[in-house]
This record gives structure tokens, sequence and C-alpha cells, in this order.
């Protein structure tokens, strides 16, 4: 408790030393926008408790594009993306990114012909209204005199980098109308920071690690294939108007926010946790009388045990007669009115509820008793999708590494479709689009070419198209 009340109290101090500089800028013009640079998926402050006094988000991001799977990275990013596009639910700024390559991380790898196309234009599919630089122009000393800029020590303009920066240029000046339009969701994937923390020093089941970004980023793969929209809250958030809600290792419930999921459900939400949730209140002091505390109910399940596994230990479970490899924690659960919808298959808990589903209100509660394997959650949510309604950006099948994002203003639709993986995709549209870039509406029935990023908006043209 005492190392979560630290954090806390780092934050805000630094939202009220932030907000004496504001002060002092403003008061000789009120109307410059204040911002902080935010960065990627730090730990040290809770972003969202920042969104009351900053005019707009920025944040720094430098992907380490090329170290991995560019799938993997993609997904990432883009859920810090729709992070930062969530804590003022409008538009952001990105502020820094580089062209080419960093000096500091373990590896500093180029840029390959292409990906910063692909990276610029994904921060602004995810929200960003700018894509913007560190640095303009390589200083010739000190520790970041190697870093990627837009102008290298040669000083012109004949090489790659700066041709990628320009052909950026001319994407961003083709698609300004974008500027101001909005992101709508109805999934959101709670990302609370004070939890994280709490959760980190829980002192156990897995010292080892519980992942909780790591987990998170396996849920929101699922949505980021299929093509749909996500928000993030914390547990300060507005979550009535979401017709899903994922929460994984809700392990602190702050505040009344277990009340706020009673309400949810109980008018009609649909609400998804995870093993190890409902532990510990805000002042990290754990429930009495069961787990998920004050939530049983509303789950139909109580969590009698909690088994750790080690890294080179798994377990496994049942759904739809098909096994599937589960690991980290099993939750061992009793069944408190739910309905079981996968069971666990080996150890001493063998046959007992793995999944659960809780029909409360006019709602339904999930409760998943382990982490899983990708193949389980996209099982799991896809049938929840499909039960839900819940529209897909682009209603086709996404081939791997193939995303879709939108963008609405008051009469357009924004589509953004994008390739991370390596290999040539082929997607069939679902109507005719315009191409904002190029400004032409093609046929797609005779047109066949190069693809990896591009830019539609609806014409309302119900004909079959596609694209490569």
């Amino acid at each position: 408790a005492l190392n979560i009340d630290w954090k806390r109290f780092v934050t805000y101090k630094t939202i009220d030393f932030m907000k004496h500089e504001i002060d002092v800028v403003k008061k000789y013009n009120p109307n410059i926008p204040a911002t902080t640079n935010f960065q990627h998926y730090f730990e040290g402050l809770n972003y969202f408790k920042f969104k009351d006094e900053m005019d707009l988000v920025s944040f720094d991001c430098y992907p380490e594009w090329h170290s991995e799977d560019n799938v993997k990275v993609g997904y990432k990013t883009s859920a810090f993306y729709d992070v930062m596009r969530s804590i003022k639910k409008q538009p952001f700024v990105l502020m820094e990114n580089t062209p080419s390559m960093t000096n500091w991380q373990r590896v500093s790898k180029l840029k390959k012909p292409g990906m910063h196309k692909l990276s610029a234009m994904q921060v602004v599919a995810h929200g960003s209204d700018t894509v913007q630089y560190f640095q303009w122009r390589k200083g010739r000393g000190s520790s970041e005199k190697l870093h990627g800029a837009v102008v290298d020590h040669y000083g012109k303009e004949d090489n790659r980098v700066f041709r990628d920066v320009s052909e950026v240029g001319a994407v961003l000046e083709k698609i300004t109308p974008i500027v101001g339009s909005r992101t709508k969701a109805k999934v959101a994937i709670v990302y609370d920071w004070e939890n994280m923390w709490a959760l980190n020093d829980s002192q156990g089941p897995r010292n080892i690690g519980l992942d909780y970004n790591e987990v998170m980023l396996e849920y929101y793969r699922v949505f980021w294939e299929k093509g749909i929209n996500v928000d993030f809250v914390d547990m300060e958030c507005e979550i009535k108007d979401y017709d899903l809600v994922v929460a994984a290792l809700l392990y602190m419930l702050r505040g009344s926010y277990g009340e706020v999921i009673r309400e949810y459900v109980n008018g009609g939400g649909n609400f998804v946790t995870t093993y190890f949730s409902g532990i510990v209140d805000d002042t990290d002091l754990c429930y009495l009388g069961g787990f998920p505390g004050g939530l049983m109910d509303v789950f139909g399940v109580r969590s009698e045990e909690v088994d750790a596994l080690f890294d080179h230990q798994s377990n496994t479970r049942n759904m739809k007669g098909k096994e599937y490899v589960c690991k980290d924690i099993c939750d061992i659960l009793e069944l408190k009115g739910a309905k079981v919808l996968a069971e666990y298959t080996t150890d001493f808990f063998k046959g007992r509820p793995a999944l659960t589903c809780n029909e409360y209100g006019q709602g339904k509660a999930y409760y998943i008793a382990a982490r899983n394997e990708h193949d389980f959650n996209k099982e799991f949510f896809n049938d929840l999708i499909n039960e839900l309604n819940i529209e897909k950006n682009l209603d086709v099948e996404l081939p791997h590494g193939v995303t879709v994002t939108m963008r609405e203003s008051e009469d357009k639709k924004y589509l953004f479709i994008q390739n991370f993986s390596d290999d040539e995709r082929v997607v069939e549209l679902d109507k005719a689009y315009r191409n904002v870039c190029s400004k032409i509406l093609y046929d797609w029935e005779n047109i066949d070419g190069e693809f990896n990023f591009d830019m539609w908006h609806s014409t309302g043209d119900e004909t079959q198209n596609g694209i490569r």
C-alpha cells in the first residue's frame, strides 16, 4: 500500500508542477494549448490523471520495428496509440518519432523501405492529427548525435530517409480533411495504472511476473486482427455506452468500481474479467468473504484457490470439444450460478470450470480462469463479437497481418487499411471506396497493383470491390 501511495503522490506532484508551468505561460497568452509528452507504456505516472489539466495529449513513440515479427510490434504499438487517444477521447499529437533509427535502443535498427510511411500512417489511423520528428537535423556532438533525423550529417536531400519523410509529408497534405475527426468504439479495455501498480506489488502468486501489459495486449490483438476500434478506460471512466468491456487481471477494485460493473451488467452490458480479479480494494487490503470481492453474484463464481504455474508448466482446457493450452495462473472456481463454457482437463482440478458466463440482470458477466494462448482468445472473443453484432470497420475477413482502422467526421468515414506482414496480402472490399490520396474512384475489378498502405472513405456504393 505504501508503494502504491508513493506512486500516486509522484503523479499528483508531477501534475502540480505541470500546472505551475502552464499557469506561467498562459498568463501571457491563454490561447496557447498546453501539453506534455508522454512516453511509450511508461509505468511511473498515471496518465489518465493528466487529462483535465492538458488541452491535448501528446507523446513520443519509438517502436522497435524489425526487432521481432512486425505484426506483433504493430498491434502492441496500435494499442498504445489507442490509449493516448482514449485519455481525452479526442485526437492527439505525435510529438516525436524518428524517420530512421534511434541511438539509445538495445539495437538501433533502421526502418526498412516503406516502414516509415506505414508507421506514420498507423499513428494517424489511431487518432493523431500530427506526425512530428525528433530530430530535424542531426547534431554534431553530445549523446544523440547518432540519433535519426530528417536531415543527417550529409546535409543534402538525395538520400533515402529524406525521400521517405517527403513522401509522408505529401500524404499528410492530401489527407488534411481528416484532422479533427474522431474514433468511435463499442469495445473498451480496462487499462488502469493503479491496478497495474498494485498487481506488480502483490507479492504473489507469481513473483516472476503476472504480465499485466502483455495479457491486455493479448486480448487487444483479437480486435486489432478483426479491424474493430477499441477504447481504453481506467476505473474512473464511464463505460455504460460500450457493448463490451474487457478487464484483464482486475486485481484491485478502486473506489466504487465494483458497483460500476454491477450496474453496467445489470443494465445490459457484457463484462469480461479474468483470473486473479477482485482481490483487493484501493488501499491494497484483501476483500473478505470471497473473490472476486463483492461481485461473486455478478459473475456467478467464487475463486476458491489460485494455482500459479512455473514458466515450463501448463494446463489444458476444453471448449466446444477442442483442447487449448493455458499457463501462468489457473483460478480454481466454485460455481455460484454461472454456466460453464470451458473446463480444465488436467491436474487435480480437472473438470472444474475454466471459463464461465453468468446472466445478471439484462447483461452477462464472463470469467476467464486462466491465461490462454491466442487460439483460445480468438475463438472466445470471435463468438462474443458475433453474438453482440459488434461491427467491424470493414465487413470482410482480414488476412494475417492486415488491420483496418476507422476515423469519422460529420459526413465521412475514413478507413485505413494496413499490412504489417512481410508478404503481399489481398483484401476484398465490401463496397466502393474513394482513395483520398489520389482522389480517384477505382474500379478494382479491372486494376491489380501493389498495396502497403492507403486510406479510403466510403462512397455509399454497395458494389463489390477488391484491393491488393
